[in-house]
């Protein structure tokens, strides 16, 4: 029998650590502050804003409260302002006296610029502050073109004003009519006016009666005496144009003879004469063109 050879083996006291390969790195510990999660500072910047603007607007006003008295000055400059022909500075100061008592920022410009249009001459007023302590008022005086009646005028826009010094100013046309027709009444008489005015003739009076129907009364010149004109209720510039054309053929060589002229029918007119000149006086001669 074969002796067995037994090997001797070294105890194992314990593995061998793998001997590490490459290059090796080094990882730092995470602090545990990094690990926390971050607080959300937006809920605090949404309670912060409308405590900083409340703050912001309190400052503001108790500035503006302790500057008001410093600020808001008496007014002690009034300028006028426009081109004025009717009314006079002094009149216009002494209106707004009471206003312009008050400071620069409690002056009621609304109630003073609507006191400056009650004063009859006055048109249109504009107000407005400069500041310390002026106040500037721009005028825009009526524009008297035509008498209303015997108790007003009236301005280029068929308004009615009334001031107190109506007798200087008999030179105007007399415009007359119902209540509430002073601008018809002014936007005929410019039409007619205009027609008029290539034959020298002025108009004295247009009036519109309550029925509708204008009558028209032209104003002395070199030509002659003044004459009325009957116009009826309708188509006036259309009967004007048939007055004219048979004024420059036949009756502006007899105009001093003429005091009426009816132009009341449809394709024609009627004269009357003047007395004791005219031919004829029981009927009045028809012209027809």
């Amino acid at each position: 029998m074969q002796g067995a050879m037994i090997r001797q083996q070294q105890p194992v006291t314990g593995r061998s650590k793998p001997v590490p390969r490459g290059a090796s790195r080094l990882v730092a510990d995470e602090p545990v502050s990094g690990r926390l999660p971050r607080p959300s500072l937006g809920g605090l910047k949404r309670l912060l804003w409308p405590v900083l603007l409340v703050a912001a607007g309190f400052g503001a006003y108790e500035g503006a409260v302790r500057l008001m008295p410093y600020a808001d000055r008496p007014i002690t400059k009034i300028d006028v302002q426009g081109d004025l022909s009717y009314i006079s500075q002094q009149s216009v100061q002494q209106r707004i006296a009471p206003y312009v008592a008050a400071s620069f920022f409690s002056v009621d410009l609304p109630a003073m610029r609507a006191e400056l249009e009650q004063m009859p001459w006055i048109a249109h007023a504009e107000v407005r502050r400069v500041w310390p302590d002026e106040v500037v008022i721009r005028l825009e005086e009526q524009l008297p073109v035509a008498r209303w009646g015997d108790a007003a005028l009236l301005n280029n826009q068929g308004q009615a004003f009334a001031p107190r010094e109506l007798a200087n100013y008999e030179h105007l046309p007399q415009l007359a009519g119902p209540q509430r027709a002073q601008q018809q009444v002014m936007q005929q008489y410019q039409v007619l006016s205009q027609m008029l005015r290539p034959l020298g003739f002025s108009i004295a009076r247009l009036e519109l009666r309550e029925r509708g129907s204008w009558f028209l009364t032209t104003g002395a010149s070199s030509a002659g005496p003044g004459i009325e004109l009957l116009l009826g209720r309708d188509h006036l510039v259309e009967k004007m144009r048939r007055f004219i054309a048979i004024y420059d053929k036949t009756l502006k060589d007899q105009i001093t003879t003429i005091a009426r002229i009816d132009l009341r029918y449809s394709n024609g007119l009627a004269v009357g004469w003047r007395e004791p000149i005219a031919p004829t006086t029981a009927q009045p001669a028809v012209a027809k063109n």
